[in-house]
């Protein structure tokens, strides 16, 4: 099993780094394999909602997002990092992650369906509950089960150096990636046993004109 982390900070050796490595660091413990996604600093566009994905199966623009597509199909489960800016996700993850579940909603793929997230948030003091529940939608909305750990998943440090000093921080990462490799086996058993997964209806679109 395997278990894609992505960096959603400029900064690839950083503190939101520092942070997913400590939750890497549980999941290998726990003997699942883990690989690292650098968003970078390449400009990400947003999704300007063409449909070129529902007749392609892939964005209309050519770069990272198409790349983590294609690896999110050999993926059993995803934690998501970002630092905090401006008490919100960073605006390339934003970006990365508008594009990337709008495709795989478009072309059909479902290379989301049911696999457990998480998200990790990296700040200097304040604005990572508003990340978290920012990062969050985005997994309650393709049917991930999320992942939590024993606090919010977060650390606090302006430097790596001082995100190691946060004890509490870095505890709630590792409790995070043994909770992630517990769900993961129990799905894998659950799988062995023969339990299917959930029966799925046609989907429905409405709104609020009448």
């Amino acid at each position: 099993m395997k278990v894609i982390l992505v960096n959603g900070s400029p900064h690839k050796d950083g503190c939101t780094f520092t942070a997913l490595e400590e939750v890497a660091k549980a999941l290998n413990e726990e003997g699942i394999d883990t690989e690292f996604f650098h968003l970078g600093t390449k400009p990400l566009n947003g999704c300007i909602a063409c449909g070129h994905c529902r007749k392609h199966q892939r964005c209309v623009f050519s770069d990272s997002v198409n790349e983590f597509l294609d690896l999110a199909q050999t993926a059993d489960g995803f934690v998501f990092g970002s630092p905090v800016h401006y008490a919100a996700a960073g605006g390339a993850i934003t970006s990365f992650l508008d594009r990337v579940f709008y495709t795989d909603s478009g072309s059909g793929q479902q290379a989301f369906y049911l696999k457990p997230a998480a998200a990790v948030v990296s700040a200097r003091r304040a604005g990572t509950t508003a990340s978290l529940d920012q990062l969050n939608k985005y997994f309650a909305i393709k049917e991930m089960p999320i992942i939590s750990s024993k606090y919010w998943n977060m650390v606090h440090g302006n430097t790596p150096e001082e995100v190691r000093k946060d004890e509490e921080g870095l505890q709630v990462m590792r409790t995070l990636g043994r909770n992630m490799a517990w769900f993961l086996k129990c799905k894998e058993a659950g799988l062995r046993a023969g339990i299917p997964f959930p029966s799925q209806e046609e989907g429905l679109r409405t709104n609020f004109i009448r």
